[in-house]
């Protein structure tokens, strides 16, 4: 059987596209210089903001988003996926318009926590509000109780670490936002008693590593690379 052709539906932001793709790369089996990877990009610059849309009713990016997919179904593409975490909101409509199926990065989530941790009952996640608000987290992770911080450090760490002046929208992917993330982290685990966090949104992950925090820190990106892989 042949292996798939991912297509890695972009445009929502070049760190996060760039930082999947490699995830893919690296999960993928290759022994000889014949093997090839099998990914195609499609960073669609047109498309507007989601959490703008979601939140405060801005441009709608579906369809940029569906011409994105339809460009990387013509390109040879089997299957596809999105970074983007936030972007999965339009998920079910954009599939309405391939025949090639289009997975979440957070499919194969809660397959791949109860495969690697099925002792943990409590996941802390930290995300954008637009995250936690289209409730994906809750949808996609069966298995466990999903926590989030309070709203006041919600608020005050992680949405200042991400959109910021000095955040990581910003291009600050410095000890700034990763403090404010840990400072999220520790709520998390200290007061709600979260045994593993989960970076919620893809600008999460490109601070925050395995080695940062006291419980382990998992990236929806590197589970859904290996999904689509088949490792």
């Amino acid at each position: 059987m042949e292996p798939n052709v991912i297509g890695v539906l972009g445009g929502m932001g070049p760190l996060a596209t760039a930082s999947f793709f490699r995830k893919i790369i690296e999960e993928t089996e290759v022994t000889k210089d014949q093997d090839h990877y099998r990914v195609i990009i499609d960073s669609n610059p047109k498309i507007p903001d989601r959490t703008k849309a979601i939140l405060y009713g801005g441009e709608s990016p579906l369809s940029e988003m569906i011409n994105t997919a339809q460009n990387l179904e013509k390109s040879g593409a089997t299957v596809l996926a999105m970074p983007c975490i936030t972007a999965h909101y339009f998920h079910e409509e954009i599939q309405k318009h391939v025949s090639i199926p289009f997975y979440h990065v957070l499919q194969g989530l809660d397959e791949y926590l109860a495969d690697n941790f099925a002792s943990v009952t409590k996941i802390g996640v930290l995300s954008t509000t637009a995250t936690k608000e289209t409730e994906l987290f809750q949808t996609y992770i069966k298995s466990k109780s999903v926590l989030f911080p309070d709203q006041s450090v919600q608020e005050e760490k992680v949405m200042r670490a991400i959109f910021g002046e000095n955040g990581i929208k910003q291009g600050n992917n410095g000890e700034y936002p990763k403090q404010l993330l840990k400072e999220a982290a520790d709520q998390l685990i200290d007061e709600m008693g979260c045994e593993l966090i989960i970076g919620g949104c893809t600008e999460v992950e490109l601070v925050l590593g395995s080695d940062d925090l006291s419980v382990p820190f998992i990236d929806p990106m590197r589970a859904a690379a290996r999904m689509l892989t088949g490792r």
